[in-house]
């Protein structure tokens, strides 16, 4: 019970600091330069320019109704980290655009701020898939799309993000257009980059003649486990083990320092692996 309990509020809290990144990389990056590159901000920004609400406002209203389609469409089974996240993101912009509007850009580099408008949504798109959430928005558009048809969800919803991006360019200047194109390009491949290095492990072939202290290490040390098995030499035909085992990064590091300080004649294949699914890392608890 308490292991759930720290479970969820170490969810919730990644959740609610990955909502205050995207907060603000759309508020005070993304809307004051008008960089439209899709998503429910790309639409709110567009909309705000040809109608009399502010971005916040028309962004808040259009995260509602997708979050009372997404309970019609999917009733209790409709996730409540969506529902947090939608609600916070929503309420968070509407709080800062009245209390802290933004009339003009924050600086005079629109390609530095660009770049910030990208990477900390980026970022919290990773987070929030990391922990196995959703930004909301267009993700319950996809959630839809994929229970309701055929429509290869991927697709529909970059035109989407490509129509929005192309209204800019006549709604506002070629500059804003040509940055949103910018923006739409690298935003998947930033998120992609993202979530990689947040799951990045190491994995460890290690080949030696007494595997006990080694596996006392990774079993006491770092309180993790391996696998073990027989193999000979092809050249002096000696017996020898094989450990494999995988370890998060600082773990990683001193099981490599171990081996290196205390068994020398130890050999040691390290790889990086960015999808490692089982107990104790991802897809299982």
């Amino acid at each position: 019970m308490k292991k759930n309990v720290k479970l969820a509020l170490f969810e919730y809290g990644m959740i609610t600091f990955a909502a205050v990144l995207l907060v603000i990389g759309v508020y005070f990056f993304k809307f004051p330069n008008n960089f439209s590159f899709g998503g429910v901000t790309g639409m709110a920004i567009v909309l705000s320019a040809v109608t009399p609400f502010s971005a916040g406002t028309i962004n808040f209203v259009i995260n509602m109704a997708l979050l009372v389609v997404g309970f019609l469409c999917f009733g209790k089974e409709f996730g409540a980290k969506t529902v947090y996240v939608s609600v916070l993101m929503s309420l968070g912009l509407s709080g800062l655009e009245k209390y802290f509007p933004m009339p003009h850009p924050m600086t005079n580099e629109p390609v530095l701020e660009l770049i910030f408008a990208i990477v900390l949504p980026a970022l919290s798109s990773a987070i929030l898939f990391n922990i196995g959430a959703s930004g909301g928005g267009t993700d319950i558009i996809a959630m839809v799309l994929k229970k309701h048809s055929t429509v290869n969800i991927g697709t529909a919803l970059f035109l989407v993000d490509l129509m929005i991006t192309v209204a800019a360019c006549f709604i506002f200047d070629a500059a804003t257009g040509l940055f949103s194109f910018c923006g739409l390009m690298a935003k998947s491949l930033v998120i992609d980059t993202a979530i990689e290095n947040i799951n990045l492990c190491k994995y460890f072939t290690i080949v030696c003649d007494d595997p006990e202290p080694i596996c006392d290490f990774i079993h006491e040390k770092l309180t993790r486990s391996a696998t073990i098995f027989e193999a000979e030499g092809t050249y002096t035909h000696h017996k020898k083990y094989v450990i494999l085992t995988v370890m998060k990064r600082g773990q990683a590091v001193q099981l490599r320092n171990y081996i290196r300080w205390n068994e020398p004649g130890a050999f040691m294949m390290i790889t990086n692996s960015s999808e490692i699914i089982g107990k104790g890392f991802r897809g299982l608890n």
